[in-house]
């Protein structure tokens, strides 16, 4: 085996474990999406239009909103953020 295979064959398990965590995030990305535009297209047809949501682990945030007009909370380990503005 000449030293470029072995390079290439190094190169190729230390990449390994990292693919199924690379999948697990985007999955985990498309199911956040997926929820916050459910969130968000049901407070638009419930409680009029302009709402706007984040949904996270982890962020920090300084919005403007309208009074009475804003929620903040966890469901399992992910941050969920509405308000109203506009």
């Amino acid at each position: 085996m000449c030293v470029e295979q072995r390079r290439a064959r190094r190169a190729a398990l230390l990449r390994a474990p990292r693919q199924p965590a690379r999948a697990t995030n985007r999955r985990r990305r498309r199911h956040r999406h997926a929820l916050l535009a459910v969130i968000k297209k049901e407070f638009d047809k419930k409680h009029g239009p302009t709402w706007h949501a984040i949904v996270g682990r982890s962020f920090g945030s300084y919005v403007t909103h309208e009074t009475k007009h804003f929620i903040y909370f966890y469901l399992g380990q992910v941050a969920i953020l509405l308000f109203k503005s506009g």
